[in-house]
């Protein structure tokens, strides 16, 4: 009995679920589209002022001055801004739904080292979550594993597709490593006391994640007839065709971590957190090595840390010259849809504001490794961009009116936008 009642749980949720999907993708780009008189953000630190915007095909085929000739449909912009659209890099969005129940999560797996697991396949391209990104302009996104010592292999995906399959754009691009930790709070299940303590078992930890990478390098340089699925996912990490997503924040944590991975032959890291990077910029320069840092709404770590110190991080990771862009690991995913507001909050700590922009654009897709089409505002790249009546990193102006994903007029509708026309309809009217 109790079974039948779970089940007719389920049903009754996924039901509620398929009743209110997502929007209908939108189809593919039919005619021209020209944008008018509006200011134009490239994402590369540049801004066009009175600006005329045209794309085609999916694909940007002019930006230039008033004087640019018009084709297809005319969006009259002027007194607007028009962005690149923003990226979401290392979240699990479309893998977990609803927090509390179990049959929507799918953002971990049974095992420590499972780098063979795809994230990708179990992607939910209807996601309400996913959908919630798009009316603050994040129209792109890494899916991202969570779990384990190493995660996984994560995806890129645009935001509006009828399946994974649309979905991705640059599939596989990275395995997901966790860093063991050299503190660790105290487990008080096990009578451990309170608080930060050393981690006895660091150095077992890291030698267990060195040793299954050099076995993974010289297993892809091997001729064995028994495939080993999770040394095989591995290959792309030596021959420079993944990066190696390395999750770590303390200073002796991001030496490690970087050293091990080269000298067990990884080609290109990237650093994701990284609370104390800025005391070893120097070396992750010299190294090359780009940082994801994590969102800048939440509290220091330590009692010792200046009380804005989260809220400047970014910016004195990109005055000591590293690429950086944001994202938000360690916050639920629904908080995604604040990345503008999080880099809006490095311009109060003194950022200018289109550097800041480059944490959700054209640092972004650098990282991700999809510059080339995505990111910036030029021509030949990918029309994925939205019109904002206002600065897009300020939660009080940042109203979109249109958005395009590859060219695409996507729907802006969302489950969010429907309870806001709801209730401001009962209250608007007392």
């Amino acid at each position: 009995m109790k079974k039948l009642v779970t089940i007719l749980q389920l049903f009754g949720l996924f039901a509620c679920l398929s009743l209110t999907a997502q929007q209908t993708p939108a189809p593919v780009q039919s005619q021209a589209v020209t944008i008018t008189g509006v200011t134009a953000h490239i994402g590369d630190g540049t801004i066009k002022e009175n600006c005329t915007l045209v794309f085609e095909n999916g694909k940007i085929t002019a930006i230039g001055g008033a004087e640019t000739a018009t084709k297809g449909e005319v969006i009259n912009a002027a007194g607007k801004h028009v962005y690149p659209g923003f990226i979401a890099p290392g979240k699990s969005l479309g893998l977990i739904e609803v927090n509390a129940v179990r049959a929507s999560n799918d953002q971990d797996e049974i095992g420590e080292i499972i780098p063979h697991v795809r994230s990708i396949i179990a992607y939910n391209a209807e996601s309400k979550v996913v959908e919630s990104m798009r009316p603050n302009g994040i129209l792109l996104g890494q899916i991202t594993p969570k779990g384990g010592r190493i995660s996984g292999t994560s995806t890129i995906v645009q935001f509006d597709a009828w399946n994974w399959e649309d979905a991705a754009i640059k599939t596989d691009d990275g395995i997901h490593l966790n860093w063991p930790t050299t503190f660790r709070r105290g487990r008080w299940w096990l009578g451990e006391p309170s608080g930060f303590q050393p981690n006895k078992d660091y150095q077992k930890q890291t030698v267990e994640v060195e040793t299954f990478m050099k076995n993974a390098n010289a297993y892809g340089k091997s001729n064995s007839k028994e495939r080993n699925a999770a040394f095989a996912s591995m290959e792309g990490v030596f021959d420079g065709t993944k990066q190696l997503y390395v999750y770590a924040n303390g200073e002796r944590e991001i030496v490690d971590a970087i050293t091990t991975a080269k000298n067990t032959g990884v080609k290109k890291i990237v650093l994701v957190g990284g609370y104390h990077a800025h005391k070893i910029a120097a070396f992750l320069k010299e190294n090359n090595i780009p940082v994801l840092v994590n969102f800048t709404h939440t509290i220091p770590n330590f009692d010792d840390d200046d009380y804005d110190f989260t809220f400047k991080l970014p910016k004195l990771l990109m005055e000591a010259g590293l690429t950086v862009a944001l994202q938000n690991a360690s916050a639920s995913n629904f908080q995604t849809r604040n990345l503008p507001f999080y880099a809006g909050q490095v311009v109060a700590q003194g950022l200018d504001k289109e550097k800041a922009l480059q944490l959700l654009t054209g640092n972004t897709a650098k990282i991700l490794g999809i510059d080339a089409d995505y990111g910036t505002l030029e021509v030949g790249k990918s029309a994925t961009l939205f019109i904002s009546e206002g600065d897009a990193l300020d939660m009080r102006t940042n109203q979109l009116s249109r958005a395009f994903i590859d060219g695409r007029d996507i729907s802006l509708e969302t489950h969010q936008t429907k309870l806001w026309k709801r209730y401001m309809g009962k209250y608007e009217g007392k």
